[in-house]
C-alpha cells in the first residue's frame, strides 16, 4: 500500500480552531511512525494522508499498532492511489480484489471533490460493474463478504479494503497538562488514560512507603506508566516518600480521620509538583461510594486542601466498567499484582465516612504541615519514561 488515510471525527467540528487540532494530530502521527517509513504527511479535505516509503510499505503491522495508540484518529486505512479517472479506478479495483476469497461485494465511494463529473452512486455502479465482469462476483449492498472503499479527494483517488478503528478523542497536549495521582491499583491508570483521550498531557505522581515497605508498588507503577506513556509519547513519574508523613499523622491525629488527612497531604504535595510543571488540574481515580474516603462528604473534605480543580473521569462508573477498560488498555494484569499500598498502612478499623471540613482542619493543626510537605518534596525523585519504554532518572 502506498498511503495511509487517517480520518478524524470530533476535530472536524472545531471551527476556527480546527487547524490547531489538525496540526497537533499530524505531529502526533509523525512521532508515532517508524523513522524512515513515510515521505509526506498533510491535511486534505477533512482527513490526513501519509505517503509511505518503500520501507514503510513493509511495516504495515508495526505502523498499524502505533496508529492505534494515537488519540484523535477515528479510523485509518492503508490505501493505494491511482489517477482520478474511471478506467484507472476500475483497473485498480479489480487488481485489489483479485485473488481474495469472496462471493459478494460492494463498492463504497465517497466523493469529496465535487468537481469530479460522476456522483458517488455512479462511481459505485461503474467500478462495481468492472469487478462483476472481470471476476464474476455478485453485488450485495446489504451484507457483502467484501467492501472496497473509494475516496475521490482533491487530486487523489484512494482505494482500500479495511478501516482500522482508532482511539477517537483529541490529540494529546491540546488540552494542557494535568498531574495524575497513580496508586498501583486498577482505577488510577484508567482515569489517566481517559484524561489523555481528552487531549490532556499527564504527569504522574506516586506516593510510596519505601524503605519501610518493599519497592513492589514503585515497580508496578513504573510498568503502568510505561504502558500509558505510549499514548502520549513519554511521561514524567514523580516518586514521593510518604511513610514519614503517615507516621506523624498516625501519632498525632484521630484514627478515623487518618485516610482523609493522608489524601489531603497527597494533594498538597501534588499541587507543588503541578506548579513546577505548570499543570492546571489534578486527575484522580475516585468513584463515588467505592471506598470510605470516596463518599460525597469525604470527597469535599479532601479537595478542600488545594486550590487546583480535580478531574475525576471515573466518578460515576462502577467497578466492572473500570475493570473492562483496564483490561482493554492492558493495565489490569499489572494492577492486580500484589503490593503494599501506602494508603492502607495504619488504616483505622472504622474510618469516618461523613467527615466535615472543620473537624479535619482542627486535627491538622496538630501537625507541621509545611515542614512535612517540604521534607517529602526533598526526598522526591523524578523518572522520565519515553514511549520506547526507556527510563531516565533525574
Amino acid at each position: 500500500m502506498q498511503y495511509i488515510i487517517c480520518h478524524y471525527g470530533e476535530i472536524g467540528l472545531k471551527g476556527k480552531n480546527r487547524k490547531f487540532f489538525e496540526e497537533k494530530l499530524m505531529s502526533n502521527i509523525r512521532m508515532s511512525l517508524p523513522e524512515g517509513s513515510f515521505s509526506l504527511i498533510k491535511r486534505i479535505s477533512g482527513r490526513i494522508i501519509v505517503k509511505l516509503t518503500g520501507n514503510g510499505q513493509k511495516k504495515e503491522t508495526k505502523i498499524s499498532d502505533s496508529l492505534q495508540k494515537v488519540f484523535g484518529i477515528t479510523y485509518f486505512s492503508f490505501a493505494v492511489s491511482c489517477r482520478q479517472e474511471i478506467p484507472a479506478m476500475e483497473k485498480e479495483a479489480v487488481k485489489m480484489v483479485r485473488g481474495r476469497k469472496f462471493k459478494s461485494f460492494r463498492i463504497s465511494a465517497q466523493r469529496s471533490n465535487k468537481d469530479f463529473p460522476l456522483t458517488s452512486q455512479q462511481i459505485n455502479s461503474r467500478v462495481g460493474e468492472s469487478v462483476v465482469k472481470a471476476l464474476k462476483k455478485e453485488v450485495d449492498l446489504e451484507n457483502p463478504d467484501l467492501t472496497l472503499f473509494l475516496e475521490i479527494v482533491e487530486d487523489y483517488a484512494f482505494l482500500y479494503l479495511q478501516r482500522i478503528e482508532g482511539l477517537r478523542g483529541l490529540p494529546v497536549t491540546v488540552s494542557g497538562k494535568a498531574v495524575a495521582l497513580i496508586s498501583g491499583g486498577i482505577d488510577s491508570p484508567v482515569a489517566a488514560f481517559l484524561a489523555m483521550k481528552r487531549g490532556i498531557k499527564v504527569i504522574f505522581v506516586h506516593f510510596h512507603a519505601h524503605p519501610y515497605t518493599s519497592k513492589d508498588s514503585i515497580e508496578k507503577v513504573k510498568r503502568m506508566v510505561s504502558m500509558l506513556s505510549q499514548y502520549q509519547f513519554g511521561a514524567k513519574l514523580y516518586l514521593v516518600p510518604f511513610a514519614d508523613i503517615q507516621k506523624q499523622v498516625m501519632l498525632n491525629t484521630e484514627a478515623k480521620l487518618r485516610v482523609l488527612i493522608y489524601r489531603r497531604f497527597m494533594l498538597r504535595i501534588a499541587q507543588e509538583i503541578a506548579a513546577r510543571e505548570k499543570a492546571q488540574v489534578f486527575i484522580t481515580g475516585e468513584s463515588v461510594g467505592q471506598v470510605a474516603s470516596q463518599t460525597l462528604e469525604n470527597i469535599r473534605v479532601v479537595e478542600g486542601a488545594v486550590e487546583l480543580p480535580i478531574l475525576r473521569p471515573l466518578i460515576c462508573q462502577d467497578k466492572e466498567e473500570i475493570i473492562r477498560k483496564a483490561k482493554e488498555i492492558n493495565t489490569f494484569e499489572i494492577s492486580i499484582l500484589p503490593h503494599e499500598d501506602c494508603c492502607v498502612r495504619f488504616l483505622p478499623k472504622h474510618p469516618e465516612t461523613r467527615a466535615n471540613p472543620e473537624e479535619v482542619e482542627k486535627e491538622e493543626e496538630k501537625l507541621d504541615i509545611n515542614g512535612m510537605i517540604e521534607a517529602a518534596l526533598k526526598g522526591t525523585s523524578m523518572l522520565f519514561i519515553d514511549y520506547n519504554n526507556q527510563t531516565n532518572k533525574s
